[in-house]
């Protein structure tokens, strides 16, 4: 007679199991990364944290900001004389663009009375509506400029960390197939980590990028209407300083 094969435990194979899917948890991926996983983990978090740096960074200027944005505009137009406006502009945080742009357009009106009056060649080479013309468009994208810090970094998190951590994928695939050849089979203890391994990358990645992108296009977004408020602040100062009234009416 045959001898009778002893029928499994009941619940030993969802133990098993049980035991083989703690194995992919983040823990094990931690213990069990090699040179290639410990550099992309290492990169996708710096990346992260990079990239919140920059978001938390961007949004306090960017409210406060477009918060003094209309403080400092009707501010300088509402002041009596050019020299009161001026002080109150001077008077501003050093970060504050809208006050920049307006000091640097004063300042060229100075340079140009000055030189028009020492018979410099400046006076004869550009007229005073060109000088000062030259210095907002100088001072408008000088201002623009320190509003996009920060962008080029979200933009480049926001493209690459899906790579990155799809690198981590493959390698932690790569890990699983080694790890089947290794045991001649396809077994839940055998493929567990290195699928486990494979998946939390993935995620990683993910979750490096998306605040990356949502924020860059938030941020692009808040520009643009900052940019507008620069030219048309810009443009009115040019007619103010230029022919000594604000053109209204815009």
């Amino acid at each position: 007679m045959f001898q009778q094969t002893p029928s499994p435990t009941p619940g030993a194979g969802g133990t098993t199991n049980a035991e083989a899917m703690k194995s992919m948890g983040f823990d094990h991926l931690i213990h069990n990364f090699d040179f290639l996983g410990w550099i992309v983990f290492v990169v996708l978090t710096v990346m992260s944290f990079a990239s919140w740096y920059f978001i938390i960074a961007n949004a306090i200027r960017n409210a406060m900001v477009r918060g003094r944005a209309d403080k400092v505009i009707n501010g300088f137009w509402a002041n009596g004389s050019t020299q009161d406006a001026i002080r109150e502009l001077e008077a501003q945080p050093k970060g504050e663009p809208f006050s920049k742009i307006a000091l640097d357009a004063a300042s060229a009106v100075a340079h140009h009375q000055q030189a028009s009056a020492g018979g410099g060649r400046l006076a004869e080479s550009l007229s005073r509506s060109e000088f000062i013309d030259r210095a907002l468009r100088q001072a408008v994208a000088r201002e623009s400029l320190r509003l996009e810090g920060g962008l080029t970094l979200l933009a480049t998190v926001g493209s690459s960390a899906p790579f990155i951590g799809l690198l981590g994928t493959v390698w932690g695939i790569y890990h699983a197939l080694i790890s089947i050849s290794a045991s001649g089979n396809a077994s839940m203890e055998a493929v567990a980590g290195p699928v486990g391994e494979a998946l939390i990358m993935t995620a990683f990645g993910l979750f490096t990028a998306i605040p990356a992108v949502l924020a860059y296009n938030f941020f692009n977004r808040s520009n643009r209407l900052t940019y507008a408020q620069f030219d048309e602040f810009a443009h009115d100062l040019h007619d103010f300083f230029a022919t000594g009234a604000r053109v209204e009416g815009k």
